[in-house]
């Protein structure tokens, strides 16, 4: 090949989503990337439909009715809000923008694959920094910040282990950073978080000058396949995202979608009852049958097999009644597998084929 791209793409090994289909399975289940137990609110589908007549027009390029729509929701200022192609579009915005050759990321170990991927990408160079108990160490993060460090991205909730730092600990990470560091705070679960105490990142950002909190419409609004994020943070950052992203960077049908999606009378409320009491019933009957479920205040659970290959036989288990769940090889964590909380019925499947599983395997 005579044109090659800069090294750093090569370092690079592609995001692997969750699966969705199983070859030779009638019925498919597919609990392995932290969707919505309830698909798309109604009134999100009716938007896409409505817009779909005036497909041949551009989107708003500034996202203005979104935005106002998610201020008025979270009590945030719209301007100071910016809108993207799904979260992961504003996080290689913020590296592109912050990042690139001859800087440091630093990352919890079992953070979000999609920082270390884009870094790389960008041409930083990533530090994974060693958990505790899995959950973000501030400690060691700081530790790990020398003078190229640019960077540090937190997951709160964390994906894929569902461990939260408490809000102290996140403040003490902020305020043991240099004012020349940015720190993301990646809340894609914050609305799962029963967590009194919890704050997703909006405290922080007003009180700085220098962090960005990210949000998604993926997750409890089950709008994964619109690919819709957003992100809260200063009006400097918030004008460094005005350059760098693309014009028309949000599509009118996931901004309808959106809107319509905040307005959905009793989503929220809900959705995180369902996940609370599930995640809850799931954690008891897997702890009944000898399969320890690491604490989690996300929409998914992380299932303790005690080895990789008795994890690795579970999932065969599961496959093999048309049920996708995570494998955490990938990950570093190849003793468990994640499996997002589904409606009563997907939750009910798993429970009875684990149960199977393990009278079967010993």
């Amino acid at each position: 090949m005579t044109v090659a791209p800069r090294p750093s793409i090569l370092a690079v090994e592609p995001y692997v989503g969750g699966e969705s289909k199983l070859p030779g399975v009638n019925r498919i289940v597919k609990l392995s990337s932290n969707e919505g137990a309830f698909g798309p609110p109604p009134g999100a589908v009716a938007a896409i439909t409505k817009v779909a007549t005036e497909a041949h027009r551009y989107p708003d390029g500034g996202a203005t009715a979104l935005r106002e729509a998610i201020g008025a929701r979270h009590g945030l200022d719209p301007a100071r809000i910016v809108c993207g192609n799904g979260s992961d579009e504003l996080i290689a915005l913020l590296i592109m923008a912050y990042g690139g050759e001859g800087t440091e990321l630093i990352m919890s170990a079992y953070g979000f694959q999609m920082y270390e991927l884009t870094g790389l990408w960008a041409g930083c160079r990533v530090i994974k920094v060693p958990e505790r108990d899995l959950t973000a160490d501030v400690d060691a993060m700081l530790a790990a910040v020398g003078p190229r460090t640019k960077l540090v991205f937190l997951t709160n909730p964390n994906n894929p282990t569902g461990t939260l730092l408490p809000q102290s600990e996140v403040a003490r990470l902020r305020a043991g950073l240099r004012d020349d560091i940015l720190l993301a705070i990646d809340s894609a679960y914050a609305e799962y978080v029963t967590d009194p105490g919890y704050d997703a990142g909006a405290t922080i950002v007003d009180a700085t000058d220098n962090t960005v909190m990210l949000r998604t419409f993926s997750k409890i609004y089950g709008l994964g396949g619109m690919r819709l994020g957003w992100a809260y943070a200063s009006p400097a950052i918030v004008d460094v995202l005005g350059r760098v992203r693309g014009p028309f960077n949000v599509n009118a049908a996931a901004a309808a979608a959106g809107i319509a999606a905040l307005a959905e009378p009793g989503w929220v409320e809900r959705s995180v009852a369902h996940n609370t009491e599930w995640r809850r019933r799931m954690t008891e009957a897997l702890g009944a049958i000898g399969l320890p479920v690491r604490p989690s205040e996300g929409n998914f659970v992380l299932v303790d097999f005690r080895d990789g290959d008795r994890a690795a036989r579970a999932d065969a288990h599961l496959r093999s009644r048309g049920l996708i769940v995570r494998g955490m090889k990938g990950y570093g964590l190849p003793r468990y597998l994640r499996v997002t909380i589904g409606n009563a019925e997907e939750c009910e499947m798993v429970i009875e084929a684990l149960t199977d599983f393990v009278r079967t395997d010993g």
